[in-house]
């Protein structure tokens, strides 16, 4: 029997890159197909073009043995392919059940094209199998971004799919909601349709995928069985060579006397930013530690990195630096303090995607390059040029926009915009959401190599693995309190969760 759909020889070349080469993939009907690589491998070319998004250069598409052209995405929606993209696609402002229906709302009253109200009823029957317990009236603004992208998936279970591409759909949704989704892709599974999952967090794949494709540099780099998956297959395959190490921390690089003994870099006491805080958090940070934060989604780590990075409005509390009381009340004066965010949507908070990777960089180093108040392109590029090098960013050059950039080099553009400064501490939100292996594994050496400098470092990641594997010490919070501490011979996945879930330490 032929597969569901089938796609061969796909090419797609952009100005200047060569985005993929003559690419083969097979997706079979009552399957999840995982599809990895690193950033910049060619997933998101190869899934628009599914999605009708980009049309190819050339190559073939077939559907159940059947030549299809798809031009547009009208197109691949009437095949049923339905795409979900990494970055949600929502009107905020329409309720739950609008964005579900959004342009086929069931209509009653003639010429009058009124909205029937069964549009609330089906609505909800395909968002309470997703687990999400929102009414449909609910604005879709009000809801946690893990609940939006529960939203997204309905719309396209609306849609009668018989192909689901799902790109980094668990990026933003808690273990538990994570859990939810695979107990409802392996029911679409059950029922015949075709999953083809996208991600970079390997242990997923491992759980959810009948098999996994691989690409590198644009090209099929091979495939896995069921029986064949596991990480270093995966990654193998992926980067084209054995990664000896994935996450890099020095042994002991916290525990030296004088970083122990010596005074806090980071002093946060009592602080609070929401009136339904009972308690204020306190905590530390010394120099040269490197410690993570920990918790559910709602639990406030977003929230408090604002809150010291002058975003979000203090309601009580104080900051200390080296020992010393300072006022932060916005960024400015975070930064003044050498308090500098790497922010977890890198896209929307990060960067400028319309300027340049050399103009992204000396973003918030404008008085290192001026001269009585006016840009010296040749400090700029010299600064630029420097820090590139330094974190490897990879790009065709430094006028290159960022947004052409892959997610692993955007994030590094970021840091290289922050380290440009002196920064006394940093704080890292999510720093490797929706990067690839190969791009983590040197984001984690960067972290390490800081915090041997004597840089103090606040992690937040949903990523326990990351967690575990970076942390000198790690913080937990739950419903907006610090719910425990842990140091790094007390880490485990089970002492972590017990905390995040309230359960005390």
């Amino acid at each position: 029997m032929a597969p569901f759909l089938q796609a061969q020889s796909i090419s797609k070349s952009f100005p200047g890159v060569q985005a993929l080469a003559r690419v083969d993939l097979r997706a079979d009907a009552g399957e999840i197909l995982a599809v990895v690589g690193e950033n910049g491998a060619g997933k998101s070319t190869l899934m628009k073009i599914l999605g009708g998004v980009y049309r190819p250069d050339e190559g073939t598409i077939s559907i159940e043995g059947r030549p299809v052209d798809i031009h547009r995405v009208h197109d691949a929606e009437r095949l049923g392919i339905v795409l979900i993209h990494q970055e949600l696609n929502l009107a905020e402002h329409l309720d739950v059940a609008g964005n579900v229906f959004l342009g086929r709302e069931p209509t009653r009253g003639g010429f009058l094209r009124l909205i029937d109200p069964v549009i609330y009823d089906d609505a909800e029957r395909i968002t309470r199998r997703l687990g999400l317990e929102s009414p449909a009236r609910t604005l879709v603004t009000d809801l946690t971004v893990g609940q939006q992208q529960l939203v997204e998936i309905g719309r396209a279970l609306s849609m009668r799919s018989r192909l689901l591409i799902l790109d980094e759909p668990t990026s933003s949704l808690t273990e538990r909601e994570s859990g939810r989704l695979f107990e409802v892709l392996r029911e679409l599974k059950r029922s015949g349709l075709s999953i083809v999952y996208i991600s970079h967090r390997l242990r997923e794949v491992e759980e959810i995928a009948d098999r996994v494709a691989v690409l590198r540099d644009g090209k099929n780099a091979g495939e896995l069985s069921r029986e064949q998956i596991n990480h270093e297959a995966i990654v193998r395959l992926m980067v084209g060579r054995e990664l000896k190490q994935f996450f890099h921390r020095t042994a002991g690089r916290a525990s030296q006397p004088e970083r122990q003994t010596g005074m806090s870099a980071l002093q946060v006491r009592n602080v609070r930013w929401s009136p339904k805080q009972n308690e204020g958090i306190s905590f530390s940070l010394r120099a040269g530690e490197l410690v993570g934060l920990a918790g559910l989604m709602g639990a406030g780590r977003t929230e408090l990195a604002e809150t010291i990075f002058g975003v979000r409005r203090r309601l009580s509390g104080e900051f200390l630096i080296d020992g010393r009381p300072v006022s932060i009340t916005k960024p400015a004066q975070a930064i003044a303090a050498g308090i500098y965010l790497v922010p977890e949507d890198r896209r929307r908070e990060g960067l400028v995607l319309a300027q340049s990777v050399k103009n992204n960089i000396s973003l918030a180093s404008m008085d290192l390059v001026s001269r009585l108040k006016l840009v010296q392109a040749g400090r700029e590029r010299a600064l630029a040029q420097g820090m590139s090098d330094r974190l490897k960013v990879r790009t065709p050059g430094l006028n290159q926009e960022v947004a052409l950039l892959s997610g692993g080099n955007q994030q590094k553009v970021v840091l290289a915009k922050w380290l440009c400064r002196t920064p006394r501490v940093l704080i890292l939100d999510e720093p490797t959401r929706g990067i690839d292996v190969g791009a983590k594994s040197e984001i984690y050496a960067l972290m390490d190599q800081l915090a041997q400098q004597g840089l103090a470092m606040l992690m937040i990641s949903s990523d326990l693995e990351e967690i575990l594997g970076m942390s000198d010490r790690v913080l937990v919070l739950h419903e907006g309190r610090l719910a425990g501490e842990l140091q790094r011979e007390q880490l485990s996945e089970e002492a972590v969760m017990r905390l995040a879930t309230g359960g005390g330490q």
